[in-house]
């Protein structure tokens, strides 16, 4: 049973379609929020269509005017939560320019292309609210703590938390927060499809559980309260954080 701690917000999550995206534009939706579901795939989309609370919109958040048009159309939000991402694997000698230009656009650029878009109309809203929230998916791996064969992964989720600060002590005073979540390794589709492709999927997973002091990996669904928080109003005091939810990964 929900609180309604999120009644009545408006809500826009990217990568809504699967994992942590998923779980969160669900865990919202339960405490009262409006969620605004996207993804780049429509058809990930399609689970959430009729679920109370969400809409959906598929959308590229690469593509700067597909953004633009959909901050035109959609009300004001309240709270914007930057999930998309990529898991880029390798070494500094094993990081083309390409894969380090595709990490740093979807992981990094498209936060830069989403506030662009949505803050100007989320400020004017704080002034009658109780202020607004942008969330960003950040990571335990190289952002906070270095792990091997996470070079241009590493790499842009530290800039993800840089950007994050620099957007926090901007706006503090107009009543905007804005933090990012740190989550540790979680079992996610992504994750299971990266299992997969490793030359020894067994061994994979075994490294993959070793790095987590818990013993499992974590669930979407643990990753999601976090969001929740940062969304709602108990949180109007932090800004400007990375916050981990990682099992201990990185004591």
């Amino acid at each position: 049973m929900n609180s309604g701690r999120l009644q009545a917000k408006r809500i826009l999550i990217t990568a809504a379609g699967q994992g942590i995206g998923r779980a969160s534009a669900l865990a919202c939706a339960r405490e009262g929020a409006q969620v605004i579901a996207t993804d780049i795939n429509a058809v990930l989309l399609a689970s959430l269509a009729d679920m109370p609370g969400i809409q959906t919109e598929v959308l590229d958040v690469r593509d700067a005017k597909a953004i633009a048009a959909l901050a035109q159309r959609l009300p004001t939000l309240d709270v914007l939560f930057n999930c998309a991402g990529i898991v880029p694997n390798g070494t500094v000698l094993e990081c083309s320019e390409s894969d380090w230009d595709l990490a740093f656009d979807l992981n990094v650029k498209s936060m830069y292309r989403m506030v662009q878009a949505f803050l100007p109309a989320m400020l004017e809203r704080a002034k009658v609210t109780d202020g607004a929230s942008i969330i960003n998916m950040a990571s335990m791996a190289s952002s906070i703590k270095g792990f091997p064969n996470r070079f241009a992964y590493g790499a842009s989720k530290a800039a993800v938390i840089g950007l994050t600060k620099a957007i926090a002590a901007d706006y503090v005073k107009a009543g905007l927060r804005c933090n990012a979540v740190c989550p540790g390794t979680v079992d996610t589709p992504s994750l299971r499809q990266r299992i997969a492709s490793a030359p020894d999927p067994v061994e994979a997973e075994k490294n993959f559980l070793a790095r987590q002091p818990t013993g499992r990996l974590a669930t979407a669904e643990e990753i999601a309260p976090m969001v929740v928080y940062l969304a709602s109003d108990e949180s109007r005091m932090v800004t400007g954080q990375a916050l981990l939810v990682d099992g201990g990964a990185t004591i």
